[in-house]
C-alpha cells in the first residue's frame, strides 16, 4: 500500500479547513453579524448568515450539541481510516476535503452552539439550501469520492 500523496492531500484537508475557519472568522467575528443579516448580492444570491444547529437541511436540530459532535466525531475517525488505508489519491483528496469540512462545521458546533451558513441561492419562490465554504469542501471531496466510484483516476492495471 502506497502512502503516496499523504502530503498534498493532508494540505488539501488543511486548506479547506484554513478557508472556512478563516471566513467565519472575518465575519462573525470581526464583523460582528449574529444572525439574520441580508445582503441582497443578485436577484437570486444572497449573503446571509443563517445559524444550522442540524445536520444538512437543519435535520436532527432538536438533538443535543453533543449527540452531534459525538456523530461528527465517529463520522471524522471512520473518514480518516479510510483516508489511511487507501493508496488511490483521487479518494484521499476527496476523503480530506470531507474531513477539513467537516472538522470547521463541528468547531462551529463547540465555539458558536451552530453551524454558520452564508450562501444562499434561490429564485422566486425556490431556495436553495444556505451554506458555507466547509460545505463547498465536503461536496467537492464527495463529488471526487464518486468519481473515483466509475473509474476516473484509477491506476490502469499494469
Amino acid at each position: 500500500m502506497t502512502r503516496l500523496h499523504l502530503v498534498p492531500s493532508l494540505l488539501a484537508g488543511l486548506a479547506a479547513f484554513a478557508l472556512d475557519r478563516g471566513h467565519k472568522l472575518l465575519q462573525v467575528d470581526f464583523s460582528g453579524w449574529r444572525g439574520g443579516e441580508i445582503v441582497r448580492v443578485t436577484d437570486f444570491f444572497d449573503y446571509v448568515l443563517v445559524w444550522n444547529t442540524g445536520v444538512s437541511y437543519g435535520l436532527l436540530g432538536d438533538l443535543p450539541v453533543w449527540v452531534l459532535g459525538l456523530v461528527a466525531a465517529a463520522a471524522i475517525l471512520a473518514l480518516g481510516i479510510w483516508w489511511w488505508r487507501t493508496g488511490e489519491a483521487l479518494i484521499r483528496f476527496g476523503l480530506m476535503l470531507v474531513i477539513g469540512g467537516a472538522l470547521s462545521n463541528a468547531l462551529d458546533r463547540l465555539l458558536y452552539g451552530a453551524v454558520a451558513d452564508f450562501f444562499h441561492f434561490h429564485w422566486q419562490d425556490w431556495s436553495f439550501y444556505i451554506f458555507n465554504v466547509a460545505d463547498m469542501a465536503i461536496t467537492a471531496g464527495v463529488l471526487l469520492l464518486v468519481l473515483d466510484m466509475v473509474g476516473i483516476g484509477r491506476r490502469k492495471p499494469a
